[in-house]
């Protein structure tokens, strides 16, 4: 018994303990924008119990090494933008972090960067990665997430913004009122979007494979089809587009 008890305790001493690569905290102005990228991995964003941000981060590769890969942090006037900034093989063309996005090709690079997030009251948060799931959870204000290879869950106090291309979107929008045009796409999933009662917008929605489902009432505009809808939700207003190839769409009611 005391030497299987003696092997199983050197098992777990000798098991990977993930660690932490990152840490940022800070506080940032209501109104203002966290905005965080990766290229791989996933991120993960939920709403902070006090009045600072904090971002960490964890790095893994298999044949690359993750100490190559680093992660900055840009303070500007709309905010703080903190990214993953890969090696690059060209010189005269360095990778480079930037408030929307900077040149960051990955080279072939293998490691996997997983974000979390904790947004604080007030501020708005963006995130993106390429190959990875992306989430957030109860987050206090608007809200931005993108990603290429994976799944998008968001669930915001403010207006959500959702996109993916291989993967499903579901999101819950706490604001009815947007300005311009509001869209959820994706190619290869499934689209669920749950709005305020309140809503009043111009709605289209087209799916190639899939069908369109609507808890709001829609006065329709031109022909009806399963697969393709327009028309206005209460007195119209903005629009709200959600489109895919490959999944089903339902816009849903909330409480």
């Amino acid at each position: 018994m005391r030497y299987a008890m003696a092997v199983a305790a050197l098992a777990l001493m000798a098991r990977p303990v993930a660690a932490q690569d990152f840490r940022w905290s800070g506080a940032i102005a209501s109104g203002k924008t966290l905005e965080v990228r990766g290229v791989n991995g996933e991120l993960r964003a939920t709403r902070a119990t006090g009045t600072v941000a904090l971002v960490t981060a964890t790095k893994k590769g298999r044949k690359s090494d993750p100490d190559e890969v680093k992660i900055e942090v840009v303070e500007h006037a709309g905010g703080v933008t903190i990214c993953t900034v890969y090696p690059s093989k060209q010189s005269d063309r360095p990778n480079e972090c930037k408030p929307g996005g900077g040149r960051n090709n990955t080279e072939d690079n293998d490691v996997e960067v997983v974000f979390e997030v904790q947004v604080p009251a007030g501020v708005r948060f963006e995130g993106a990665t390429v190959n990875g799931d992306i989430s957030g959870r109860n987050l206090p204000a608007d809200a931005e997430l993108s990603t290429v290879n994976g799944d998008v869950e968001l669930e915001a106090g403010g207006v959500a913004h959702a996109t993916t291309v291989n993967g499903s979107i579901n999101v819950r929008m706490g604001s009815a009122k947007w300005s311009g045009k509001l869209e959820f796409t994706t190619v290869n999933g499934g689209i669920t979007v749950e709005l305020p009662p309140s809503v009043s917008a111009e709605f289209e929605a087209s799916t190639v494979n899939g069908s369109v489902e609507s808890d709001f009432p829609i006065t329709i505009q031109g022909k009806m089809s399963p697969r393709s809808l327009r028309g206005r939700i209460g007195e119209g207003g903005s629009l709200l587009r959600m489109t895919t190839v490959n999944g089903s769409i339902r816009l849903e009611k909330g409480s």
